[in-house]
C-alpha cells in the first residue's frame, strides 16, 4: 500500500461543494479523510482580502484593466471576474484546455472552489425532472426519483441554510425554509400581473443559500445572519451565504479527522488489477510536480463536472484502457449544460412614489412551465427564468465643464427597470463529448482536456420560445421599451456543465448506479455535476450536496455492516469484521 503517512479511510478529490460535504460526512462519522485540492488553501475570514474593501480602495473602482481582458478573453466574460474577485478565479493561462468548439470554463481553483463565487440560487428538483428523459427517451432513465432524493434535500437545507417561501408547486417542491427577502413591490406587481393572465406560471421568491434567520446549527458552524451586502464574490465574513470555506470544511476540520491538501492537482486514480479495485490516486504537486501516491478504501470524485471527467479519462489500466470504469464507453460523452443566451428588458412607468435602496441577494423566479405535463411546443424539455426589478438614478451628461459636474451632481430618479433571463434545459447528446487530446498538454504533464458542446435547434426554438413568451407577458403587464436579445455566447458561462459519468440503470449505456458508485469499480463514487443524467432547468448545486451526502451515507453503511454482500467487498476491497455462525 505504499508509505502508511499517505494511508486514509477515504480520499476526495476536490473541496467544493460537494467535495466539502462529502468531507464533512466522512469526518463526522470518524473516518480519516483527505480532501486533496489542486488550487491553493483559503482559510474563511483569513483569505477573503477584498471582502471590506470600498470602492475607492480598488485602483480601478471594480473594473479590469484592458491588458487584464486581453490576457483572459475567456474568464473575462464572466460576470463575477471583476477586479475585486480576480484572485478567485483560474487565469486563461493557467490550466489550457482545447476547444474544438467554442466553450468558455470558468474555472475556481482553491480550497471552496466556486463555493465562494456561485450564484447561491437552490431549487429542488421535482419528480418530473427525474422522469424527464423516461418520458421523451432522451437521454438514459435515471436511476432515482424525487422521492429518493427528497430526505436529503432535507437534510443538506436544514445544515446549509436555504431561504424560501413555501409555494405548494409540484413542478418546484418546497424545501426546509428559512425566511425569505421580500420582493421588491414591482416584482409583486408582476406576480399579480401573471397570476391574472398566465394562472398556471407561478413568479416566486427565488430560494437562496443565505442565511435570512440562522438558527444554532448555523451558529454552530461559527455563522451569522446575511447582511445584503451583495458582495458575496469576494467571500462574505459574516458566513451569510453557504459556502464549503465557512461551512463544511471547517465542520470537518474540527473532527480531527481531516487533511486537507492543497496543490495536489490529481493525475488519476490507481487500479490494483489483482485485487480489482481501486486502491488510491496518483497527485502532481502543483508547484514542484513532484508525483506522490494516496491510498484509500473509498475514493470520492468531486473535482467539478469537466475535471472529473478528464480524472477519469487519464486513469487507464490494463482493466480500463478507456479511461476509468469506462466499460460502457460513455464516459465524457453526453455532456450538457444550461441554455443562458436570451435575455428580455423593459420599463415600467409604474410606481413611481417607491425607490429602492439597498441590496438583495436574489429575485423572483418563474419555473419551468412548457412541457411539464405533457408534450406542448415543438421543443424538448423547457426553461425557468428569473425576473428582477429596480429603480435607479439618471444621470444627465450634457454640458461641458462646470455645467457637467453639476449635471452629474444631481441625482434625479428614473422610472423602474425590470427584466428576465432564460435558464434552458439542453438534451445530453454523443455529439457533446470532452476527450483528452492525444498532443497537448497542461503544466502537470497531463493531457489537455478538449471540449466540443454546441447548441442545437431544440435549443434555437426554445430560445425563442422564452423571448415570445415573455414579450407577451410583459406586454400584458404593461411594460414598455421591450429588448430582447440572444447573446448566442458559447456554452459555458452559465457554469452548469453537467453529465460525462452518468448515473443510469443499465451498466451498459452508464457510468453510475442509483448509489453514484461506478459499476465496474463500487469503491468510486462520483457525485459532482459529471454524475447527471439530464440537467432539468433549475441551478444544480443542491442537488449535487444532497446526492453527495446520500452517497456517503451508503458508502459508510457498506463500510460496517457485518451482513451485506461479501462480493461488495472483495471487489471494493474494504476490510470488515464479519459474524461467524
Amino acid at each position: 500500500m505504499g508509505d502508511t503517512n499517505h494511508t486514509y479511510d477515504v480520499i476526495v478529490i476536490g473541496s467544493g461543494i460537494s467535495g466539502g460535504w462529502a468531507a464533512k460526512e466522512f469526518c463526522e462519522k470518524g473516518l480519516k479523510t483527505i480532501v486533496l485540492e489542486r488550487g491553493r488553501d483559503v482559510k474563511h475570514l483569513k483569505d477573503y482580502p477584498t471582502t471590506n474593501m470600498m470602492p475607492w480602495e480598488f485602483e480601478h473602482r471594480g473594473d479590469l484593466t484592458q491588458a487584464i481582458k486581453d490576457a483572459n478573453p475567456v474568464v473575462s466574460k464572466c460576470y463575477a471576474f471583476r477586479e475585486d474577485a480576480l484572485h478567485f478565479f483560474v487565469k486563461d493561462a493557467e490550466h489550457p484546455y482545447v476547444q474544438e468548439k467554442p466553450f468558455d470554463w470558468i474555472r475556481g481553483y482553491q480550497v471552496g472552489g466556486k463555493s465562494l463565487l456561485w450564484a447561491r440560487q437552490t431549487q429542488r428538483w421535482s419528480a418530473y425532472d427525474f422522469e424527464g428523459p423516461a418520458r421523451d427517451g432522451y437521454a438514459v432513465d435515471w436511476p432515482i426519483r424525487y422521492n429518493d432524493l427528497a430526505p436529503w434535500y432535507s437534510y443538506v437545507e436544514k445544515f446549509a441554510g436555504i431561504s424560501g417561501n413555501k409555494d405548494g408547486l409540484d413542478i418546484l417542491p418546497d424545501g426546509e425554509f428559512l425566511p425569505p427577502i421580500e420582493l421588491s413591490c414591482v416584482e409583486k406587481y408582476f406576480q399579480e400581473s401573471i397570476a391574472k393572465h398566465y394562472p398556471e406560471r407561478p413568479v416566486i421568491y427565488a430560494r437562496c443559500a443565505h442565511l435570512t434567520k440562522p438558527q444554532q446549527i448555523h451558529f454552530d458552524q461559527g455563522r451569522a445572519q446575511c447582511q445584503n451586502r451583495n458582495l458575496c464574490q469576494r467571500g462574505c465574513p459574516f458566513g451569510g451565504y453557504f459556502s464549503s470555506n465557512s461551512s463544511t470544511i471547517p465542520w470537518a476540520e474540527r473532527t480531527g479527522n481531516l487533511t486537507l491538501k492543497t496543490d495536489a492537482v490529481v493525475h488519476s486514480i490507481i487500479y490494483d488489477e489483482k485485487q480489482g479495485k481501486a486502491t488510491g490516486v496518483r497527485v502532481i504537486d502543483a508547484k514542484t510536480n513532484q508525483a506522490t501516491e494516496y491510498f484509500a478504501r473509498v475514493i470520492f470524485v468531486n473535482a467539478a463536472a469537466l475535471n472529473t471527467n478528464l480524472i477519469l479519462l487519464n486513469s487507464t489500466s490494463s482493466r480500463f484502457p478507456n479511461g476509468f470504469g469506462n466499460d460502457s464507453g460513455v464516459l465524457g460523452k453526453y455532456v450538457a449544460f444550461h441554455n443562458y443566451r436570451a435575455r428580455i428588458s423593459a420599463v415600467h412607468e409604474g410606481h413611481k412614489d417607491i425607490m429602492t435602496a439597498g441590496g438583495r441577494p436574489t429575485s423572483a423566479y418563474l419555473p419551468r412551465f412548457r412541457n411539464v405535463k405533457k408534450q406542448e411546443t415543438d421543443f424538448l424539455r423547457g426553461y425557468a427564468a428569473g425576473f428582477y426589478a429596480g429603480r435607479g438614478n439618471q444621470r444627465n451628461t450634457e454640458g461641458f465643464g462646470e455645467t457637467l459636474k453639476d449635471n452629474l451632481a444631481k441625482k434625479n430618479l428614473g422610472p423602474w427597470s425590470v427584466g428576465s433571463h432564460m435558464m434552458g434545459e439542453t438534451i445530453p447528446k454523443e455529439t457533446n463529448y470532452v476527450r483528452l487530446d492525444p498532443n497537448q498538454k497542461d503544466p502537470w504533464g497531463i493531457p489537455q482536456l478538449a471540449i466540443s458542446m454546441s447548441y442545437d435547434e431544440n435549443d434555437d426554438k426554445m430560445t425563442k420560445d422564452y423571448i415570445d413568451q415573455f414579450t407577451e407577458m410583459f406586454t400584458k403587464a404593461g411594460f414598455t421599451d421591450i429588448k430582447s436579445s440572444d447573446s448566442k455566447q458559447a456554452p459555458g458561462l452559465d457554469i452548469h456543465e453537467m453529465g460525462g459519468v452518468r448515473m443510469g440503470n443499465d451498466p451498459k449505456t452508464s457510468m453510475l448506479n442509483k448509489w453514484n458508485q461506478l459499476h465496474s469499480c463500487k469503491n468510486v463514487f462520483v457525485t459532482d455535476g459529471a454524475a447527471m443524467t439530464s440537467t432539468s432547468t433549475q441551478n444544480p448545486s443542491l442537488t449535487y450536496m444532497a446526492l453527495t451526502a446520500r452517497a456517503a451515507d451508503y458508502a459508510m453503511e457498506q463500510m460496517s455492516s457485518a451482513t451485506c454482500d461479501l462480493k461488495f467487498y472483495c471487489n471494493a476491497g474494504l476490510h470488515i469484521e464479519r459474524s461467524r455462525q
